[in-house]
């Protein structure tokens, strides 16, 4: 991972942070606006986690960070979040662990050197829509 690799992901972790942080309102409204679902969020997460872990490797990452990931991750595990196909602001809604999730959300970006929060990050379309759109490269 080189040193332009390890700040695209730390601002791609930080969008992801800032929706997980994010006020409850202004999480159901963009869940809303996006239709995100419960399972793409703790996938997001789980990948979010191995990032953490691989620059937490190349001590390029803050060991608290990766605490709280890992406990966002526990979290997510223990309301089975990846099998849900339930639409995010439903479960928001629903299940007091997001709270616990948001607190810990917050403490990470406001422990970064470049708080302040990001905004809402716009619906990142899925890589196979990418790869679908991709003409093929001659060899």
């Amino acid at each position: 991972m080189s040193p332009d690799d390890n700040d695209h992901w730390q601002r791609w972790t930080a969008r992801l942070l800032a929706t997980l942080a994010a006020e409850p309102s202004d999480q159901l409204a963009w869940a809303d606006a996006h239709d995100v679902r419960t399972a793409a969020i703790a996938d997001d997460v789980e990948f979010v986690l191995q990032l953490a872990e691989a620059m937490a490797e190349r001590g390029t990452s803050d060991p608290q960070t990766l605490q709280d990931l890992k406990a966002i991750h526990e979290l997510l595990d223990g309301t089975d979040a990846r099998n849900r196909p339930d639409r995010w602001a439903d479960a928001l809604a629903a299940d007091v662990t997001w709270s616990k999730v948001r607190t810990l959300a917050q403490r990470i970006l406001t422990a970064r050197p470049d708080h302040p929060h990001p905004p809402l990050p716009r619906r990142v379309t899925p890589q196979h829509a990418y790869d679908r759109a991709r003409p093929s490269t001659p060899r």
